[in-house]
């Protein structure tokens, strides 16, 4: 569970995003919207402890991501938009020394490691140089070193970002399949993608949550995602200049 409360973020007079709140029940997907520029990514930064809030508080699984951020990266998994690969190694040592890094035992690594080779599709890779890896085939290891320690939380920036049409539906399934046992955050402005895999919305406009509720809540008179989405950012909204995205 993920509960994130009164958040602001500011760059000298500059302000990210200001009062942000909102919660990821156990096991909800979670979809993150907003324009470019919005706060998206500055929002999940803090969220997974990669940076400092100005403000509020963000609490993982019951951990405070400020005050206890070690527990909080044991138990949480992360993609951003740009996976940390190391292009001159083989996908099996890289997925091994990220799994040293996150604190698995030496006996654990081998099972893990083909647990998410096996989860993530990329056994026939599994010997390749990670530079040699398509796009799609980038994305699951980036994938695969977010749940190399089988985190009960996500946070995925923009996954499917960049890929062709069937890269983007096996990703989209396979994040479906995650979901359940685990909270996860999708950050995306591809709308379609948030119906087909998402329980809940959060929009985000201007660094301020615009909206938050469940997609079938939403969708439930026959209304787009796509008009509420339009709608709720062409609201007028007090005005914060965005940073992140």
């Amino acid at each position: 569970m993920i509960e994130v409360a009164n958040l602001s973020k500011r760059y000298g007079d500059l302000r990210a995003i200001e009062g942000v709140s909102f919660t990821a029940g156990s096991g909800q997907i979670l979809g993150f919207l907003g324009p470019n520029g919005a706060g998206k990514t500055t929002t999940m930064r803090i969220i997974t402890g990669f940076m400092p809030a100005t403000s509020g508080t963000v609490r993982v699984e019951g951990f405070d991501v400020f005050e206890q951020s070690n527990e909080v990266r044991r138990r949480i998994g992360y993609l951003p938009e740009n996976p940390p690969l190391y292009n001159d190694m083989v996908v099996t040592a890289y997925l091994r020394f990220v799994a040293r890094l996150k604190g698995l035992a030496r006996r654990e690594i081998g099972e893990a490691l083909e647990h998410v080779l096996a989860t993530c599709g990329l056994d026939n890779v599994r010997d390749r140089l990670l530079g040699h890896l398509s796009k799609g085939y980038r994305q699951r290891v980036g994938l695969a070193q977010a749940l190399i320690h089988d985190p009960p939380v996500l946070v995925l920036d923009e996954p499917t970002i960049g890929l062709d049409p069937r890269q983007i539906r096996d990703i989209r399934a396979l994040v479906r399949t995650l979901g359940g046992k685990r909270t996860i955050v999708l950050s995306t402005h591809i709308l379609s993608e948030v119906t087909e895999v998402c329980d809940k919305v959060v929009i985000i406009n201007d660094g301020r949550i615009a909206l938050e509720d469940q997609l079938a809540n939403m969708t439930r008179d026959g209304r787009k995602l796509e008009d509420i989405f339009i709608d709720t950012i062409s609201r007028e909204a007090p005005a914060v200049a965005p940073t992140g995205t």
